[in-house]
């Protein structure tokens, strides 16, 4: 929902007239793929995601379950969410693997929902999302909840433009969490002291990051998985800051965001899914049958994107991380690819 801190190099980016080709070429992906070892055979595929270069490894692993498929696999183009949810729906995109629920439900909705789009299985489950402060301003504060910044005192500890209200860091425009940071803002009676800094959250997190190294107060949104948890540790480095209500807008309204552990960081646990052109997975057995087993743990996301950060974020390295995963899970991995071409009838 899908980033960080010090933009990392990555390009990736189809120019517009490959696009238009690889579209036209993505709609040759409703034709039935034959019942053989290779049922995607003659079936080209157009994958779309974020322009969250973390969200890579994820959608290179499934272009790996298909190419073993014998689909045909197009570059990833890289569009905001509401844009990859229309084009999944409207068959201008084969799939997307960074479709988070529930927080997207309402793109997924808006797009057609369960008539044009599949999104059988959970392919990494367990993200956690919130309001995230230094510890040591938390302990020196007292702070251990979001409303506590109605007290301009304390709001002011994080302000960095000098305008009294504290900025906190939060999710590029177009970015569903951007509309929830701001309806929590409102919610929690925040406007007078709180406003949300937006841009690239790349950017907007790099310098968030070298404040705190020098020691100044820092406020951000954070989710899980992302390296981001590597690098400024929960529990040491900073902590969570809890709401005092729940407080969730469009068709998330009235659900409770508490955990079972009892904390209540103001968002609900997500789901992320493989969504995918319906009318591509019924013609296509075999692909939809591998998007509802993949399943990657949140571990492993955060433990290849730290590897990003670290400065291996070229294309060339993810899909290198992705092969090594495999490798490491062959006996899995291998197992997808056979129950998919069972389901093809090979």
């Amino acid at each position: 929902m899908p980033s960080t801190h010090a933009r990392l190099p990555f390009t990736h980016r189809l120019a517009q007239t490959l696009f238009a080709a690889a579209l036209a070429l993505a709609g040759t992906a409703h034709a039935q793929a034959p019942a053989t070892d290779l049922p995607g055979k003659g079936v080209t595929i157009l994958p779309v995601q974020n322009n969250i270069a973390e969200e890579t490894f994820q959608t290179v692993l499934v272009m790996r379950g298909l190419q073993a498929l014998g689909y045909t696999v197009q570059p990833i183009k890289e569009i905001e969410p509401s844009a990859q949810h229309l084009a999944v729906a409207n068959g201008d995109a084969t799939f997307m693997a960074d479709h988070w629920t529930p927080m997207q439900e309402d793109l997924y909705r808006n797009a057609g929902g369960a008539a044009k789009m599949s999104r059988e299985g959970v392919y990494s489950p367990g993200a956690l999302q919130g309001y995230v402060i230094d510890k040591k301003t938390a302990d020196k504060h007292g702070i251990t909840r979001i409303d506590q910044l109605k007290d301009p005192a304390i709001a002011k500890l994080f302000d960095t433009d000098g305008d009294g209200k504290a900025d906190l860091t939060g999710c590029n425009p177009g970015w569903f969490c951007a509309r929830l940071v701001s309806h929590h803002i409102e919610a929690y009676g925040l406007k007078d002291t709180v406003e949300q800094r937006q841009g690239s959250y790349a950017a907007l997190m790099a310098d968030t990051i070298n404040r705190f190294q020098q020691g100044e107060p820092v406020l951000y949104y954070a989710w899980t998985p992302y390296w981001v948890s590597s690098v400024l540790q929960p529990g040491r480095d900073v902590v969570w800051l809890e709401v005092p209500f729940s407080a969730m807008p469009g068709s998330q309204k009235g659900v409770d965001t508490r955990l079972p552990n009892g904390k209540n960081y103001g968002f609900t646990p997500n789901d992320q899914h493989i969504l995918a052109n319906k009318a591509f997975t019924d013609a296509n057995p075999a692909a939809a049958k591998l998007f509802s087993l993949m399943r990657l743990p949140a571990a492993d996301i955060n433990a290849q994107n730290l590897r990003m950060r670290q400065g291996e974020s070229s294309q060339r390295d993810i899909e290198r991380h992705a092969d090594a995963w495999i490798k490491a899970h062959q006996k899995t991995f291998d197992g997808w690819i056979a129950q998919a071409r069972q389901a093809a009838g090979g």
